[in-house]
């Protein structure tokens, strides 16, 4: 009984992991999308307000 608690310990940790980066770089991915389409947006607002 250990060793099957052992490695479901042992496959859940390293699941974790994979979703913490997956978290971390789709986090950097849409904050980065966020950035450039406020600055189009911010530029586009140039050309409206004459």
């Amino acid at each position: 009984m250990d060793e099957h608690t052992y490695k479901v310990l042992g496959s859940t940790g390293a699941v974790n992991i994979a979703f913490g980066v997956i978290s971390i770089v789709a986090g950097i991915a849409a904050g980065v999308l966020l950035i450039i389409s406020g600055a189009k947006l911010l530029g586009s607002r140039k050309k409206i307000i004459i």
